[in-house]
């Protein structure tokens, strides 16, 4: 599909028409899987940041950081329901199936916006809601509104909104973000395009039909193996760097190399797939890839609760 080619305009419930939403669909209208990774990975950067922090302050920096991605996901709702409208994956979700409106979506998206930066900023420090504000408007703005449509990089650039989340929460412990918060975001980032580019495989035909510029419905599903692989060369090391910054110890480094070892045989196995109708390497890809991501900043937090030594930082 040509990237100028406009996709097929799908109804979209009027703003101004309330709709029957209940209170499932607003906690749907939050994207609850998207927003249990980013809690995640944000208690991760809490616990593996250098210093304390008053419990209180940490739950407060979490549930923050929660209200901001569910406000991100609401308003990344609000202005893709016309083409959420057109793929089997998204076409149940609260705006395109009429359970609420547009207008309720955006009013929703912007008041926990408000409220999730405010809250950061008079109850943990400037500098964390500062960046919590960056990363909403980096994933609606910059991603949702600037990329998503336009160009096949939409996932290597955007994927750093889904990165910033163990920043914001360590620069709350530590009020900086260090070379250790660096290394948890570069993580995040590098393993974001393989992740999502194994989903695309086998949802190429959604994305095209919404007009959706994904990799393998502008470069091919070939190129887009070759991506997979060449990212995943790329991660594999550079899951290893949190050791060199002191913040991972043993338990970490042997998750990191084993189980970098396993996403880079589904990679390959990827690479060489020859199923392009049913992708079964690439379900596994995708599979194996949470758990790598998981596995990874569980260790993290492990080490932490047991008082495991982390390795002194290459520079020390």
């Amino acid at each position: 599909m040509s990237l100028h080619q406009p996709h097929i305009q799908a109804p979209v419930p009027s703003a101004t028409v309330g709709g029957q939403g209940m209170a499932r669909d607003y906690y749907e209208l939050l994207k609850p899987r998207v927003m249990s990774l980013v809690v995640f990975t944000a208690v991760v950067g809490l616990f593996a940041a250098p210093g304390h922090i008053h419990p209180w302050i940490g739950f407060l920096t979490i549930l923050c950081i929660a209200v901001g991605a569910g406000a991100s996901g609401a308003l990344n709702m609000w202005y893709d329901a016309d083409i959420d409208a057109l793929m089997k994956r998204t076409l149940k979700r609260p705006v395109p199936s009429g359970a609420i409106a547009p207008g309720e979506a955006l009013g929703f998206g912007l008041a926990l916006s408000f409220t999730a930066v405010i809250m950061l900023g008079m109850n943990v420090g400037m500098a964390a809601a500062a960046l919590l504000a960056f990363t909403i408007f980096f994933y609606v703005v910059i991603y949702t509104m600037g990329l998503k449509r336009r160009t096949p990089q939409n996932i290597v650039i955007g994927g750093a909104a889904g990165a910033f989340p163990p920043m914001i929460s360590w620069m709350a412990v530590t009020g900086r973000a260090d070379l250790g918060a660096i290394s948890l975001f570069l993580l995040i980032f590098m393993w974001t395009p393989p992740h999502f580019w194994a989903l695309s495989l086998w949802r190429s035909d959604d994305y095209a039909r919404a007009g959706v510029p994904m990799l393998p419905v502008v470069k091919g599903k070939p190129h887009t193996r070759l991506q997979i692989l060449l990212y995943t060369l790329a991660l594999v090391p550079l899951g290893l760097t949190p050791v060199l910054t002191g913040t991972g110890g043993f338990l970490y480094l042997a998750c990191a190399a084993g189980l970098g070892a396993w996403f880079l045989t589904e990679a390959i196995a990827t690479f060489v797939e020859k199923d392009e109708r049913k992708e079964p390497a690439a379900h596994r890809l995708f599979g194996v890839s949470l758990i790598y991501l998981t596995a990874l900043f569980a260790s993290l937090i492990v080490e932490k609760l047991l008082q495991l030594p982390a390795f002194p930082a290459f520079w020390s």
